[in-house]
């Protein structure tokens, strides 16, 4: 195996997570699931050669989205991060994960950035860095191309009721499928593990106060999934959640 040089560019801790990126989170889950080395360095959007995060640099080759990061890893490094799995079940893996990145994303997003209390207290404080007087309006535009983005997904044209509604029923996809086995496919952890972890734990942080949150909580095989996949990846990380829970 080709000794690595990786470094992973990621966000940085926040909204009581180790990540505020689900991405990066899946993306550092499936480096340690290949057992490849890296280093980490922080960085924001802007910076990024695609305007997004995560991205890695290997031996001076420069690959962005997590997505491509995993293919990257794969073949590079001859790891196969769904060993075990048979073709149907590869193809039920990458559906799941465009339930997970393409939509219940976006749902979460959008209660994250738009409604007014969450923004202040999470979003907004990007603009925390920027000159005093230039912060407001920083916050304003932030939030407003936010909005524009999630309007052309498609999901910010509906309601707060409506995003609900259509991130609820996501998430009672998810709990479905995962039911009482230890991973989404069965009893080994594959690579669309490590993309529901990252995005469900977005939700459950409890920073924020959404619906969508209500829903998880509701779900006791999704914390109980999320705490273990917390437990065993961040382990010196203070998750509130995993605390309720070992408490009971």
């Amino acid at each position: 195996m080709t000794t690595p040089n990786i470094t992973l560019y990621a966000t940085r801790p926040g909204f009581a997570m180790p990540e505020t990126s689900p991405f990066v989170i899946k993306t550092e889950v499936q480096l340690q699931m290949a057992g490849l080395s890296y280093m980490r360095e922080s960085t924001i959007p802007p910076q990024a050669p695609k305007g997004k995060v995560p991205y890695l640099t290997d031996d001076g080759e420069v690959i962005c989205d997590s997505t491509f990061i995993r293919a990257h890893i794969e073949r590079r490094y001859g790891v196969d991060l769904d060993e075990g799995l048979d073709a149907r079940q590869r193809a039920e893996a990458w559906a799941i994960e465009r339930l997970l990145e393409d939509h219940l994303y976006f749902a979460m997003v959008w209660f994250r950035w738009i409604v007014p209390e969450n923004f202040a207290k999470g979003p907004a404080h990007f603009a925390d860095r920027a000159p005093e007087a230039e912060r407001e309006q920083l916050r304003r535009d932030i939030q407003a191309r936010k909005d524009d983005d999630l309007r052309g997904h498609g999901i910010g044209r509906h309601s707060a009721g409506e995003i609900a509604a259509l991130g609820v029923r996501s998430i009672d996809a998810v709990a479905t499928l995962l039911g009482d086995k230890p991973y989404l496919l069965g009893e080994r952890m594959s690579a669309v593990d490590a993309t529901a972890f990252g995005v469900l734990a977005a939700i459950l942080t409890p920073f924020f106060d959404t619906p969508l949150r209500d829903a998880v909580v509701g779900r006791p095989n999704l914390v109980a999934y999320v705490n273990k996949l917390m437990r065993r990846y961040y382990p010196e990380h203070v998750w509130e959640p995993l605390q309720q829970a070992e408490a009971v």
